[in-house]
């Protein structure tokens, strides 16, 4: 089974998507049988990266709020994602343009460890404050699952994985996906959203139970 997954690794729902879907998983008893791919997605494809200003001046700007106000927002999020066993800080966060992550997600699929990379990027950026668009700090993190640092200093010198980038943007938009997490399951279900994990179970099985029926 295949179950393809469009996210961005700023997004606080798609961590918390993530995490419920991995306790599903872990539930399933046919776990050892999914694969899992990992789709580039895009909120703010024309943000600059930031690191001077804070995440909640970013978003009290783009929702018309006071930083007060966007504040009591991520802190409602940050107990959402603390009831899944995940730590966000949001003072420490770095507002970043994400497409370079996202390449790097890509090179990591090519050594089979995207889920890994995945699961850094979105650590680094939510728990440990780490600026995500960060030549050094992506070359660090993709040396953590096994990537030689010459190999991803090379991707971010020039424009590898881009079109891949673009591709997977591009297909969102065939398919309609508006917005993020979105996973699809042997392309034919869907789930929109960081829905409850008993979502994910029951559509893992009835995915499965199709598949071994034909």
């Amino acid at each position: 089974m295949k179950v393809e997954i469009w996210s961005d690794v700023i997004c606080p729902f798609c961590y918390i998507g993530k995490r419920r879907f991995e306790h599903a998983l872990e539930k399933f008893s046919h776990k050892d049988e999914v694969e899992i791919v990992w789709h580039s997605f895009e909120l703010d494809p024309e943000r600059e990266s930031v690191p001077w200003k804070s995440i909640h001046q970013i978003f009290a700007e783009k929702k018309g709020w006071s930083v007060e106000q966007a504040k009591e927002m991520n802190d409602h999020v940050t107990k959402m994602a603390k009831e899944v066993g995940l730590t966000y800080d949001f003072d420490k966060a770095i507002p970043v343009n994400t497409f370079n992550a996202h390449r790097i997600s890509h090179l990591a699929a090519k050594h089979n460890v995207q889920n890994e990379m995945e699961e850094l990027l979105f650590s680094s950026y939510f728990t440990k404050g780490l600026n995500i668009d960060d030549a050094n700090s992506l070359v660090s993190l993709a040396n953590q699952v096994g990537i030689d640092s010459k190999e991803t200093e090379q991707v971010l010198k020039n424009s590898n994985y881009s079109e891949d980038v673009r591709q997977d943007e591009e297909e969102a938009k065939e398919i309609g996906i508006n917005g993020v997490p979105f996973f699809v399951f042997d392309r034919k279900y869907a789930i929109s959203g960081a829905q409850p994990e008993d979502v994910f179970i029951r559509t893992l099985e009835k995915v499965w139970e199709e598949r071994t029926a034909s």
